[in-house]
């Protein structure tokens, strides 16, 4: 049986592929024993809370996520106690080299509408991206939730990428800054096979377990091109 160039073509390809995709594989099973937490969370309970604990987390969407592509932090501010305290400005320090924010919401209690969603929108504060308001009320069952989207960077390399905190202004001892109050996900590269196998993530590559989806897998991609490339 003679194969075509096109189809000869194809097959190198795809061996090139699943050379890559077994590298790929194997870095992110590396990566898994190093700690790269999506979530942190923070409490506070000091003399401006006047007993009252205040709760703070900041969270990344996804374990994984391809260059390019959305990176969507979540922030909440709550507090265990039934006052009132306000929160006026959150800010978020994304990890470095990240460009401006393209999207932000705040969803916070209204009177007589409950929890309501917003849109807003970020202003430079130093090497963060500032949310402000006159007042969004906190209390034991409405925390202030910010959900800031940001774009992975091109140029990002496989590796983890790891923000920085937030800071918090407000009243009843609410305001505080934490540095350290991040969120870490792994940044992937685009496969090399994606030029003839389409995208990674649509035919069974995606960012969950190990670069596979229960959709696919790499036996059944090789396959597949290979039939193609024959018939």
């Amino acid at each position: 049986m003679r194969i075509s160039t096109k189809a000869a073509a194809n097959i190198a390809s795809t061996a090139l592929f699943v050379s890559a995709a077994a590298v790929t594989l194997g870095a992110t099973t590396a990566d898994a024993a190093t700690t790269c937490n999506q979530t942190s969370t923070a409490t506070k309970q000091d003399v401006s809370t006047l007993g009252v604990t205040m709760n703070y987390s900041k969270t990344v969407q996804s374990a994984s996520i391809g260059v390019g592509t959305t990176v969507e932090y979540t922030i909440v501010v709550g507090t265990t106690g039934i006052g009132n305290p306000y929160v006026n400005q959150i800010v978020d320090y994304p990890p470095a080299g990240f460009g401006a924010p393209t999207s932000a919401k705040v969803t916070a209690f209204h009177v007589g509408g409950g929890q309501v969603t917003e849109n807003v929108t970020p202003t430079v504060s130093g090497a963060g991206w500032a949310v402000n308001s006159t007042g969004w009320f906190v209390n034991s069952g409405n925390p202030v939730t910010l959900v800031i989207d940001y774009t992975l960077p091109m140029n990002t390399v496989a590796s983890d990428v790891t923000s920085g905190g937030i800071s918090v202004g407000g009243t009843a001892g609410v305001g505080t800054s934490l540095p350290g109050l991040t969120s870490c996900f792994g940044a992937r590269i685009n496969n090399p096979g994606e030029a003839i196998t389409g995208s990674a993530n649509a035919g069974g590559f995606g960012s969950g377990t190990n670069g596979l989806s229960s959709t696919g897998s790499v036996s059944d991609q090789i396959i597949q091109i290979i039939k193609t490339s024959l018939s």
